[in-house]
């Protein structure tokens, strides 16, 4: 005679009662904890975009941010935009007085007084009327390979520009120093109403390349006065003998 085996699936009321209850109160208990975990998870996210943006500006606003738009514009070859960061007359004025120190010792022994004073009564002219010369060498001099090679990112440049500098800001001026390979490059930025522009240049590479173009500009080199003491140092001195 078969038996038969019967397994009662059906549980108590009771106990399916109180387990949906149990996960009814888990499902609320979640709810209230992201009620008040969300306001405050998107308040933080608020503040540190705010935040970013805040430093994002205020970062646009200081010369070191000036300068990386220089270098990047200078390697783009943007010429409009490196202007819009660079006072070319200021420049030429200010790198006046080391241009015709450099250009007059190329004259040696060959320099007097007149040659000095035709230097240096020429030279600041001539700067004013090479600015596109000018402005080129200070470019090409930001634009070096190893601050900017070609093919780099503004965001690249925006990253490793700023620990080559060494900025020194006072008021509305700021010295910089940029380490361009095995030298160094100096120059001043100036805050105005187009925020922060180059005011002055100084590099010996680019220095000497303009006066390269410059020297063509000025007296040949040989005139020499016949009464500059060098020469007469090495004259002969007249003796008795022959007369």
């Amino acid at each position: 005679m078969r038996q038969r085996i019967v397994i009662n699936l059906d549980e108590p009321a009771g106990e399916a009662t109180q387990r949906t209850r149990k996960s009814g109160n888990k499902r609320r208990r979640w709810l209230r904890v992201l009620a008040i975990v969300s306001p405050m998870v998107l308040l933080l996210v608020v503040v540190a975009v705010v935040g970013a943006l805040w430093w994002w500006r205020h970062y646009q606003s200081t010369p070191t941010y000036s300068v990386v738009v220089l270098v990047d514009a200078a390697a783009r070859n943007d010429v409009a935009e490196f202007q819009k960061h660079i006072n070319e007359d200021e420049i030429a004025k200010n790198m006046a007085s080391t241009v015709s120190q450099k250009a007059a010792a190329r004259y040696g022994h060959a320099l007097n007084s007149s040659v000095q004073q035709q230097i240096d009564n020429l030279v600041p002219s001539l700067l004013l009327r090479m600015k596109e010369t000018v402005r080129k060498e200070v470019a090409a001099e930001m634009a070096f390979n190893g601050l900017a090679p070609e093919g780099r990112s503004f965001m690249w440049i925006l990253l490793h520009v700023p620990s080559l500098l060494t900025v020194n800001t006072e008021g509305d001026t700021s010295k910089v120093t940029m380490q361009r390979g095995a030298g160094m490059i100096e120059f001043t930025m100036q805050w105005g109403a187009d925020g922060w522009k180059m005011t002055q240049f100084k590099d010996e590479l680019a220095i000497q390349r303009i006066v390269d173009s410059v020297i063509t500009e000025l007296p040949a080199i040989g005139k020499i006065d016949p009464n500059n003491s060098w020469l007469q140092k090495l004259q002969p001195k007249k003796t008795g003998r022959g007369r």
